[in-house]
């Protein structure tokens, strides 16, 4: 006998066609846990799971202490990723702000160190920014500088000190260390529960991880971050220069 998706699967899967059918409109609240589980013959703990792969299908978003509800789609916006230097990762449209924390003497684990080029165990600086936009938090970054570059000069914590605010590439130039390009390797992911929340999207919902690296002019490098962009608010949009036949 083939073998059956479990109860959860199967209920999500008819949930997706009565939702996708237009039993329910746009920001509508869904019935209770209860009535579905009572119509569906299962028990609530059923039905929420089953509710839970619909909302990182972003079909359906709950509300806590609210419900679950048909989920009103938000308008795409597009991030340009230039050649152009820009700011740390990028402030999209106007009005909006970063906020950050930083802690300096973090011991790099094995994935910050090679992208460092650095030992493991050796100390950066590591910084957690969140990009507001009309007072929402709608892009997350972790950045992180190694410590021997940095360390005893004005600009050691990016959150503090004259260079405060500037972009990576304004204060390595302050203490003589010139920027020069940026390698990106963007990557699919799944929210976590902390990113989520922050974000105000489904746990397991669709992000895009760019990973960021800053080389300076012998090909070093000087910082390295990790850009969480929800899938659901914006379209990442590469902008190319294009040499023309003879230059």
């Amino acid at each position: 006998m083939p073998k059956q998706d479990p109860p959860y699967l199967r209920i999500a899967d008819h949930l997706r066609r009565r939702v996708l059918g237009g039993e329910w409109k746009v920001g509508e609240r869904l019935p209770s846990r209860a009535k579905m589980a009572k119509s569906y013959d299962v028990g609530t703990n059923v039905v929420q799971r089953a509710q839970e792969v619909l909302i990182a299908e972003g079909l359906l978003e709950g509300k806590t202490g609210s419900g679950t509800y048909l989920r009103v789609p938000e308008p795409r916006l597009p991030l340009v990723r230039t050649r152009a230097v820009e700011a740390f990762p990028a402030a999209p449209g106007p009005g909006g702000e970063w906020e950050s924390e930083t802690a300096a003497l973090v011991p790099a684990d094995e994935e910050v160190a090679q992208r460092l080029r650095i030992e493991p165990g050796a100390l950066v600086v590591h910084t957690r920014y969140e990009f507001l936009l009309e007072r929402r938090i709608v892009q997350l970054a972790d950045s992180w500088e190694p410590m021997a570059l940095t360390d005893r000069s004005p600009v050691t914590m990016p959150g503090y000190g004259p260079m405060h605010g500037r972009t990576v590439v304004a204060r390595m130039a302050s203490i003589g260390i010139r920027v020069v390009r940026a390698l990106e390797r963007p990557r699919p992911a799944r929210a976590t529960a902390e990113q989520a929340t922050l974000l105000g999207i489904g746990s397991g919902d669709p992000v895009t991880v760019i990973e960021r690296t800053y080389l300076d002019d012998s090909g070093r490098p000087v910082e390295t971050a990790d850009l969480v962009i929800p899938d659901s608010r914006w379209e990442i949009c590469y902008e190319l220069p294009v040499e023309a036949p003879g230059e």
